[in-house]
């Protein structure tokens, strides 16, 4: 099936050229880090972890989110997911490879990685996380090509997909509740101390990727023959109005539980982030604006006459993504740093280098997506004919 990822139209062919360019800039900033080192980075002995990690967090909630359209199609048998199953499956998998790829950038020597395999440590997270995340990986590559080759043939997948699949299911939710647990498990980190934290990454997961989801499923409908279905989008706006909904109620927990506890190591994180502390406030501008769109998109999601509107359903998508995205992607990670254990303020910016290796790492991801989908849509319009 890999021959119909290079039969497109010219304008598939500009956009493939577009992320290959894109991708071969950020490759080249990251040779500059690997010879001169992390210090092109934002990154200092109190933020020792930064953007990349940020976009990785962030990610693997994409990847985990594809359980919300394969447990109803198979769990619940709701077979009108099944024309956008593999759309969700598909979606893991660049999500999962980017998140694998920010890591390593993040060490500084890739090399280091090999340190978890050589030298297993199953008391650590760090260990299990590298489990979950190739096993996943290995789990959506299987399941979405046995299934597509299925359908291309016109025969059932073999009886031993199904195992997988699921096997895939509880294994998405771990997937983000080990990379919950890595924050969560650091005592002198007051911020990501609490036992609602994995609860607070998978609501937020469950919104962000099928609002992703809803996206590429509105896009694919525009620029090609083949249409996912206007009752799995509508069905999909629902999951991502729950999730949202979710999310910022877990949001209000925690802002309960801090203020109303008056525990100054727990409080200065959230002045920090959404006031200011000692002067210093470069994200709060951000987090606002993540607060409010999460808001807004949850006042178009449950009112049904919006939701219904295809158009405003895309702007409410893009408000859950980017309000989740500023959220795990931006606060979460310095939100968790600043200020320090000692309450000193020193404040992460990302550099322009930072900036570059990440957008070259989504081209990665984009580029996948495009070749994976590129793939589906031509099976499922040879299927139609």
């Amino acid at each position: 099936m890999l021959e119909l990822a290079i039969k497109g139209s010219k304008k598939y062919y500009a956009w493939i050229v577009v992320l290959l360019v894109v991708i071969t800039m950020g490759f080249a900033t990251y040779l500059l880090q690997l010879s001169f080192g992390l210090g092109i980075t934002g990154l200092s002995r109190d933020v020792s972890w930064g953007f990349y990690i940020a976009q990785f967090t962030f990610l693997v909630g994409v990847a985990a989110s594809a359980v919300m359209v394969v447990l109803p199609y198979y769990l619940h048998h709701y077979k009108a997911f099944g024309r956008i199953t593999i759309l969700g499956e598909f979606l893991a998998v660049p999500s999962v490879i980017m998140c694998l790829l920010f890591i390593i950038v993040d060490m500084g020597q890739p090399m280091r990685a090999l340190n978890v395999i050589l030298h297993p440590t199953p008391n650590s997270v760090m260990f299990w996380d590298m489990i979950v995340l190739n096993g996943y990986l290995l789990l959506n590559i299987v399941i979405g090509w046995k299934v597509l080759e299925g359908e291309r043939n016109g025969v059932a997948p073999p009886s031993w997909v199904k195992f997988l699949i699921y096997v895939s299911i509880p294994w998405a939710v771990s997937i983000h509740t080990v990379t919950a647990f890595l924050y969560s498990g650091l005592p002198g980190r007051g911020f990501w101390l609490t036992a609602i934290l994995a609860p607070r990454f998978l609501s937020s997961a469950f919104a962000a990727g099928p609002s992703f989801l809803i996206l590429l499923a509105l896009l694919i409908r525009k620029v090609t023959n083949f249409d996912p279905g206007k009752e799995q989008i509508q069905s999909l706006a629902k999951i991502v109005t729950y999730g949202i909904i979710i999310n910022v109620f877990f949001f209000l927990c925690e802002v309960f539980v801090v203020f109303y506890s008056q525990i100054p190591e727990h409080m200065d994180h959230f002045k920090y982030l959404f006031f200011g502390l000692k002067g210093h406030g470069i994200l709060v501008p951000w987090m606002w604006t993540s607060f409010i769109l999460m808001i807004v998109a949850i006042i178009l999601l449950v009112n049904p006459v919006t939701r219904k509107n295809e158009f405003v359903l895309a702007v409410a998508c893009i408000a859950v993504f980017i309000g989740t995205w500023i959220d795990k992607g931006l606060g979460l990670i310095s939100g968790g740093f600043i200020p320090s254990p000692l309450h000193h303020v020193n404040e992460y910016i990302p550099t322009g280098q930072e900036l570059t290796i990440t957008i070259g790492i989504y081209a990665i991801g984009f580029l996948l997506i495009t070749v994976l989908y590129k793939i589906v849509v031509s099976v499922k319009e040879e299927v139609r004919a």
